[in-house]
């Protein structure tokens, strides 16, 4: 039960458009700021700090405070609860593969 409130936390968390966008970005740097996550991002600084306190809760990024900076990075293990979750439905994925790549030697011949 513990498990399913996570994974409902990290979908809540990334159900918000702006929030994922927020995420999104993070984890394509090492370390960001929330200055440079509000320039150019349409979002007050504000509204960034609560999206990035949102996904911080949801285990999905980790803070470092350093002088007046915050300093904000992905945690890719915040992600393991939902990835364990999906994996539960394998089963369906591989049986439709596995129907695809029949009607592509169907195809083929």
């Amino acid at each position: 039960m513990i498990q399913d409130e996570h994974v409902n936390t990290i979908m809540r968390a990334l159900a918000d458009p702006t929030r994922r966008k927020v995420y999104e970005r993070i984890a394509t740097t090492e370390e960001i700021t929330v200055a440079e996550l509000t320039r150019g991002s349409g979002v007050t600084q504000g509204a960034v700090s609560q999206h990035l306190k949102t996904l911080r809760l949801a285990g999905l990024v980790a803070e470092r405070p350093e002088g007046r900076n915050v300093y904000y990075r992905a945690e890719p293990q915040g992600l393991a609860p939902l990835a364990g979750w999906m994996s539960h439905y394998d089963a369906f994925w591989r049986e439709r593969f596995g129907k695809i790549r029949d009607i592509l030697k169907e195809i083929d011949t």
